[in-house]
């Protein structure tokens, strides 16, 4: 199990840390970066996570399926490192089958690791409830996933794309897309691997975390990347967040 997980990382890293999420995006501040994790799993899936507590990730739901075991991923001078997970939360009304079919659904998880993490992370701030998402309001996501579809190797770095949002914003599923492309065309969005990135919006000048990506399209609703980036918001499950850290007892803020 341990050698397919180290495979897995491999095949996420290459030999180095490469691109991630589609449309050029550019590599995450430092400040940023802090808050991101690399979740692999035995059976081959890699996703993004975001560090709440000194020993806790938020990531979705569907990355951490039952049936397989699941690690985080550092760096350490540029070799990968294996954490281990002591304990995994998923919300109880995750539906896999909605999920799939791009419908809203409580697409949220975490991961309660063996030991706090290393210095180098940095917990994030979870968003106070305020008023519901419009069309156009801004909005970052920070993920590890790869910059070619298909192509893991194209995976490994962290890097943001700033998403806007379109169609019918709601509290159940939030769509962003490239101001640029609008998603007529490829553009900014995320991709393989960026499952359970965090989704950032500025509060007095703060980056809070209000969403988790769940699943990617291509331009004009065409499968790949580079389309719509699908977000579970955390308006309705931020109180589920909060006790379920308190369950595992990790301090999350407020």
């Amino acid at each position: 199990m341990l050698r397919r997980l180290i495979a897995v990382v491999c095949s996420v890293a290459g030999l180095a840390p490469a691109a991630a999420m589609v449309g050029g995006a550019p590599n995450a501040d430092p400040a940023i970066a802090s808050h991101i994790a690399l979740i692999v799993g035995s059976r081959g899936t890699s996703c993004t996570g975001a560090v709440i507590a000194r020993d806790l990730v938020l990531t979705a739901a569907h990355c951490v399926l039952p049936g397989a075991d699941y690690k985080l991923v550092r760096y350490d001078q540029g070799r990968p490192v294996l954490l281990d997970a002591a304990q995994i939360a998923r919300h109880p009304n995750f539906d896999l089958k909605a999920l799939l079919g791009h419908r809203a659904t409580a697409d949220v998880a975490l991961m309660k690791l063996a030991a706090p993490l290393p210095a180098e992370f940095a917990p994030a701030a979870l968003a106070q409830p305020g008023r519901p998402s419009a069309v156009g309001d801004a909005f970052m996501v920070a993920g590890y996933g790869v910059a070619a579809r298909g192509d893991g190797k194209t995976g490994g770095t962290i890097r943001t794309a700033k998403l806007v949002a379109t169609g019918k914003p709601g509290s159940l599923q939030l769509r962003l897309v490239d101001p640029v492309t609008k998603g007529e065309r490829a553009g900014l969005g995320a991709c393989t691997g960026d499952s359970g990135a965090p989704v950032f919006a500025a509060a007095d000048g703060v980056l809070a975390i209000v969403g988790v990506v769940s699943w990617s399209t291509g331009p004009r609703l065409t499968a790949g990347c580079g389309g719509l980036t699908g977000v579970t918001p955390l308006a309705r499950y931020r109180d589920w967040v909060l006790e379920a850290a308190r369950r595992m007892g990790s301090q999350v803020r407020p």
